[in-house]
């Protein structure tokens, strides 16, 4: 039996190779190991209901509320029951999770949150430590391979199932790889936005790959963007935590005045208010100068670092702040087991959709979402019986989807912008598309004009997706699935 082919080397992608051990695998990743994956820049925690006064039922009712009525509750359900389980894993990993006096796990507090559930390292340097853990124990194993600027090309199929996998490689060119299994662990869709907290490299790979070998795609439109990018001329723009707010930090305009009542509402809602200040000619602030004042370096180095180089210190500056896009709740569709509608496809973290997010993802889930199905994943593939003999592999002339120019990659990232950002309307949607089609022979093209279909076909508001023309919810309206063959409006 060929050996799986884990696509990204990000948090999802190495929690599945280390839970296949002692099964062999191959991780390959497009840049150098730990580079450019937006695990490495997550400032917020792990959502788990550790606490004595939590439960898991109570983080899967934040999640489903925040979710506006397009979660799987039963995905909810397994996913939050896993939290615990997944903390004491990646401790037991070497994860250096931060701890009170009495050695307990500290819990923070995030928007829409009813609990403080949320686990950090290093204050906001979670998604790097977890990373630094994966990748330490990642390379004691000798079960995985990792193989270094190696980029996914094209997921063969035949007879209806995985059969090979086209890469590209620094120095040896175009390679085929066969193996019944592939696993998309390859990251989001931000740096198709002008405004992005992601690495610029997130661009939906993933998505174009499984879209293209027949996988459906679903509710690919639903884009959270975060509402305290820090607005400093800097591209990716750098993240302000939701945890700052959870410590007492406001959001103002330039005039003093609150943008919102509440500050830790779900993201979609806060980044609606930031939105009409920003369109009503304001100017938005983290205030965090009261809380958490003083306390702040301590508790966000990070963020007081990236200040810093904008000549800025929380404890007495206002922090200039907009909406970005961060985080992709749509994706390849997925069963509970990872696996999408192509056999032998699978796909976890950002890239996949389970049903865990909904229309809305809420704080701190994602990389909960990445450890408790990147071990699933791992598990199953691990206890997998041998499969039948790999079916042949068709000798053929592979060639990758041209990377955009850097001024096609610009204009994409601002027709994207102007017609799928925080508010969406028909008309802005159907003249994005058609700015889009020349480029739909590139990944990044194609996933942005896809994005922009959804939208369009999504005639009502809800969580991550406001339509202008479409204000209210409509309960009829379910998932948007994108294949390759066909666009349909599901109604379950």
């Amino acid at each position: 039996m060929s050996r799986p082919i884990i696509v990204g080397a990000g948090l999802g992608g190495l929690v599945a190779a280390i839970e296949m051990a002692p099964a062999d695998c191959l991780v390959i990743t497009a840049g150098a190991l730990g580079e450019g994956t937006s695990t490495d820049w997550a400032q917020g925690g792990v959502a788990a209901a550790i606490g004595r006064d939590d439960t898991p039922e109570l983080h899967a009712q934040d999640t489903i509320a925040a979710g506006a009525g397009l979660c799987d509750p039963e995905a909810v359900a397994r996913i939050t029951a896993a939290g615990p389980q997944a903390i004491e894993w990646l401790v037991g990993i070497g994860a250096e999770f931060d701890r009170k006096a009495d050695g307990g796990l500290k819990r923070g507090l995030e928007g829409a949150h009813n609990r403080r559930r949320i686990v950090h390292a290093r204050g906001d340097h979670t998604g790097a430590e977890l990373l630094r853990a994966v990748i330490a124990k990642a390379k004691a194993l000798d079960s995985i391979e990792i193989r270094e600027y190696c980029r996914a090309v094209e997921i063969c199929v035949a007879a209806g199932r995985v059969t090979a996998l086209v890469v590209e490689t620094r120095g040896q060119g175009v390679e085929v790889l066969p193996t019944q299994t592939v696993v998309l662990a390859t990251g989001g869709v931000g740096g198709l936005f002008s405004h992005t907290t992601n690495p610029l490299t997130s661009r939906g790979q993933g998505l174009a790959l499984a879209y293209r070998a027949g996988a459906v795609l679903r509710d690919v439109e639903m884009v959270q963007f975060h509402p305290t990018a820090m607005d400093v001329g800097v591209d990716p723009m750098p993240l302000v935590s939701e945890a700052v707010r959870g410590e007492g930090a406001t959001l103002v305009n330039e005039l003093g005045q609150a943008v919102l009542k509440n500050p830790l509402a779900a993201r979609d809602v806060v980044s609606r208010a930031e939105w009409r200040q920003l369109q009503a000619g304001h100017q938005v602030f983290i205030d965090a100068r009261d809380k958490p004042g003083d306390q702040f370096p301590r508790l966000f180095p990070q963020i007081t670092a990236k200040a810093a180089a904008a000549g800025l210190d929380p404890r007495a500056d206002l922090i200039p702040v907009r909406p970005a896009a961060h985080y992709h709740m749509g994706g390849v569709l997925v069963d509970a087991n990872g696996e999408s509608t192509v056999p032998g496809l699978y796909a976890v973290g950002e890239v996949s959709s389970t049903g865990l997010h909904g229309a809305n993802r809420l704080a701190s889930n994602s990389l909960l979402e990445a450890v408790v199905c990147g071990r699933w994943i791992g598990a199953r593939l691990r206890a997998a019986t041998p499969a039948r003999a790999p079916l042949p592999v068709p000798e053929a002339e592979y060639l990758s989807a041209p990377a955009p120019t850097d001024q096609e990659m610009a204009a994409i990232r601002e027709i994207i912008t102007r017609g799928a950002g925080v508010l969406r309307d028909a008309d802005g949607l159907s003249r994005a598309l058609g700015d889009l089609e020349p480029y739909c022979d590139t990944d990044a093209g194609l996933v942005a004009y896809l994005l922009v279909r959804a939208a369009l076909e999504r005639e009502e508001s809800r969580g991550g997706h406001t339509r202008m023309d479409y204000p209210a919810a409509d309960d009829e309206i379910r998932h948007t699935l994108l294949s390759v063959h066909e666009l349909l409006e599901a109604h379950r």
